[in-house]
């Protein structure tokens, strides 16, 4: 059974962790006119390249049809490119249009120009090096997987 200590931490730690993301959202002006859904599966194509809708789905698991709506969107905005698969023909693989690397590429740095001077003006050399220590620990986390 957790002790009371380690509940508290970790609520902490999840509060910050949203507060954080929440700021990082408030100061991109890029991707004001994306849910989160949207710039996740920017992201996964700019790090695939090329990815079936239903795997995009499924990475972000979500239903199909909700993953259809969401590439409708960002093809309105001309952020992806279709096109049909050589082995199946059935099949639409989608990639990062030009127009969709740039949006990535300008959020990324719109979020790391913010938290760059965040750090930069609110911590010590000393809590950046605690920083720089916390990372490990922090992408462990990202990547457990228990289901």
């Amino acid at each position: 059974m957790a002790k009371q200590s380690d509940i508290e931490l970790i609520s902490e730690i999840r509060t910050t962790i949203t507060r954080l993301v929440k700021k990082l959202r408030k100061h991109t002006v890029t991707g004001m006119a994306l849910s989160l859904t949207e710039r996740s599966v920017l992201g996964l194509l700019n790090e695939e390249k090329e990815m079936l809708p239903n795997e995009l789905a499924t990475r972000e698991k979500i239903t199909n049809q909700s993953m259809s709506q969401i590439l409708n969107h960002l093809d309105e905005l001309g952020y992806i490119l279709r096109r049909i698969s050589k082995e199946d023909k059935r099949k639409s693989l989608i990639t990062l249009s030009a127009k969709g690397t740039a949006a990535i590429n300008q959020l990324r740095n719109e979020k790391d120009t913010w938290l760059y001077e965040a750090v930069i003006n609110s911590c010590t050399a000393e809590e950046i090096s605690i920083l720089k220590k916390a990372l490990a620990p922090l992408k462990k986390l990202v990547d457990f997987e228990d289901d």
